[in-house]
């Protein structure tokens, strides 16, 4: 399968999970790269203090954690912080935090 068909598959996979999971008034969908190489697409919902994540192939949700500064969240072995200023991380599968950033 192609880059481009597993993007397409991914996001597909993503935005139907979600969208017959729950139904909201507003949503925010980003993609991301990250310095290793990973890329996600991470989905907000407004009034949800969840984040939906599609990464390596996989759905996951996370669950909101107390953070000293911006937002954390966290669950199945993975955990993505956004800072207040916009400075993404991702810590998942047992590989080291890495930086991301929006494309």
């Amino acid at each position: 399968m192609g880059r481009d068909k597993a993007v397409v598959l991914a996001i597909s996979m993503l935005l139907g999970g979600i969208c017959f999971t729950r139904h909201a008034d507003a949503q925010t969908f980003r993609t991301y790269r990250c310095a290793d190489g990973t890329q996600f697409i991470v989905g907000f919902y407004d009034g949800d203090k969840r984040a939906f994540l599609q990464i390596d192939g996989e759905p996951v949700t996370l669950g909101k954690r107390l953070a000293v500064s911006g937002a954390r969240y966290s669950g199945a072995g993975v955990t993505l912080t956004i800072g207040r200023a916009g400075a993404t991380t991702v810590k998942h599968l047992k590989r080291s935090v890495t930086a991301c950033a929006v494309i």
